[in-house]
């Protein structure tokens, strides 16, 4: 099983991994954008097939996302987690989640605009996606939600959650693609 996942997200950075190149070619006005807006939906559709598919698929087989799923047995990584291993095997790029409640510091927004966005796309439920300057950097946020309700739960339950009330359909946080300009 954990081999199979490993191939989940090798084929996830190989998927990613040539839009990063996007803004290289011919450095014109508006490719930033293009580049993070395909890299965000993605990471978005990867997402959802392994909340909806593989997750769903796994506890049917006995087996349930952890957050120990290193050295538990018959766990696999929460869907969080595959997002956060994806970007963390690629280079060309920063991929990421954030969000205003976030279970770990190291999910809490790196700038003023980054919290800013995240505001505004708790405050605009149409906003699925925004993008910005910021820095040195071009960035992207794709609108995170709780597409299960094994996510909301999860969060409720998480002993650093600052929020116990999640729902499905929560907007968690966000998807975060920073590209340096």
């Amino acid at each position: 099983m954990r081999r199979r996942l490993g191939i989940c997200a090798g084929l996830l950075v190989v998927l990613l991994a040539p839009l990063a190149a996007l803004p290289a070619f011919g450095g014109k006005a508006g490719s930033e954008e293009l580049a993070v807006r395909a890299i965000l939906e993605t990471v978005k559709a990867f997402r959802t097939v392994y909340s909806k598919g593989v997750i769903e698929q796994v506890r049917k087989a006995g087996m349930a996302p952890s957050e120990n799923w290193r050295t538990e047995d018959h766990t696999i990584m929460l869907n969080a987690q595959f997002v956060k291993a994806a970007g963390a095997e690629i280079q060309e790029f920063e991929l990421g989640l954030v969000g205003l409640a976030p279970l770990f510091q190291s999910n809490q927004p790196k700038t003023k605009a980054e919290t800013d966005a995240l505001k505004k796309l708790e405050s605009s439920p149409e906003l699925k996606v925004i993008t910005f300057a910021d820095g040195n950097q071009f960035k992207g946020m794709a609108a995170d939600y709780a597409i299960v309700q094994g996510c909301a739960d999860c969060h409720n339950t998480h002993p650093n959650s600052t929020k116990k009330n999640w729902k499905q359909g929560d907007l968690m946080g966000a998807i975060v693609v920073r590209i340096k300009k």
